[in-house]
């Protein structure tokens, strides 16, 4: 993994302090994660540069942004770095072509990371270029204020929670267009979420933060299953995995592939070699000793106990199996841990009784 983004901040305001020191990679979608009041827009601002952190050190690649210890700040407005607030506050009397325009003069000399039209049709703007912001809907708002953030054409890209201004509807609206960008932009996005359903479907590395501290940082997939986190994380456990489209099968299945196996869920319409995220619940997640004889559940892999873990419920525990190397976690019983024997190194059988197709 490309460590190209260092940032280390120290954040005192009131009671709150905020610790933040990580390294993340330089592409894709990083999403900090957690409960409101933890720490999130804080470190995205000091990213920014809106608010200076006495003390912090910030580096985009080669460029350093901040370093204190050499009494280095480079203002905001010098920083090579689109901005998505929760509210896409758009120019009331610009056309969103005249709102695009304005972001890509803000481009920095030469730097041309993103084709303009290509932009806007990744965020299917095409038809919207002559409206005004009046006359969009929250979704179609957030679209343009996305395009507007990468018509500069940014070495970095943050996003403070910007679907949390809108309904059910709206969302479900705008996510397959992120998704969309996920899939085809060369920076590093910075996206703040406390939707565990958002981070599971467009992050690809994961920061946890829980009263002003880093409790966990690495891969979606592998911090999604530890079992270690506190509970506040734990209670909505599960694993997200990625597979492929590899066959319909009979009765309106759809198989899909996995590096250790593959699951079989309801027909998907994608084409077959298509990429699907998948997100499995513990609680969805059953153990047996025994390959069932006969079961209704059509998801039974092998797997072998790498984890046990008390959860944050009383009597029941979180078990991490492996499928091969792929993490994935049941929430059972106490009463069956014991009666089972469950302990790390037990080979076990994997029941699935659900799995959420994200993308």
């Amino acid at each position: 993994m490309s460590q190209a983004i260092e940032a280390r901040f120290a954040v005192v305001r009131g009671d709150f302090r905020l610790e933040f020191d990580v390294a993340l990679p330089g592409r894709g979608v990083t999403a900090l994660f957690g409960p409101s009041g933890c720490g999130k827009t804080s470190c995205l601002r000091a990213m920014a540069g809106l608010d200076r952190a006495a003390g912090g050190y910030f580096a985009v690649g080669n460029e350093v942004w901040q370093d204190d210890a050499r009494r280095h700040f480079v203002p905001t407005h010098r920083r090579s770095l689109g901005y998505v607030f929760q509210e896409a506050h758009l120019f009331p009397h610009l056309s969103v072509r005249e709102n695009l325009e304005f972001g890509r003069r803000r481009r920095r000399g030469g730097d041309s990371r993103f084709d303009p039209a290509e932009v806007v049709t990744l965020l299917g703007l095409e038809s919207l270029l002559e409206r005004g912001p009046e006359g969009l809907s929250g979704g179609e708002r957030q679209r343009v204020a996305i395009a507007r953030a990468l018509a500069a054409s940014p070495r970095l890209l943050l996003m403070d929670e910007p679907l949390s201004a809108l309904d059910l509807r709206r969302k479900q609206e705008i996510l397959p267009y992120l998704e969309r960008l996920h899939d085809s932009l060369s920076i590093p996005v910075i996206y703040v979420s406390h939707s565990p359903d958002e981070v599971a479907r467009l992050a690809d590395h994961l920061v946890l933060l829980d009263g002003g501290r880093v409790v966990a940082s690495g891969p979606v997939q592998e911090t999604l299953a530890r079992v270690d986190l506190p509970p506040i994380f734990a209670d909505d456990a599960g694993v997200v995995i990625e597979t492929v489209h590899q066959a319909v099968e009979a009765d309106h299945l759809s198989r899909l592939g996995f590096a250790d196996g593959s699951l079989c869920v309801g027909q998907r319409p994608e084409p077959l070699g298509s990429r699907l995220r998948c997100r499995i619940h513990a609680r969805d997640v059953s153990l047996a000793l025994h390959k069932p004889a006969a079961s209704s559940i059509t998801n039974i892999l092998a797997g072998q106990v790498s984890a046990v873990e008390a959860s944050d419920r009383p009597g029941q525990v979180l078990v991490q199996v492996r499928v091969g190397e792929t993490p994935i976690l049941a929430r059972i019983t106490e009463r069956s841990r014991r009666e089972l024997a469950i302990a790390p190194g037990l080979a076990v059988w994997v029941q699935i009784k659900a799995v959420a197709l994200l993308a």
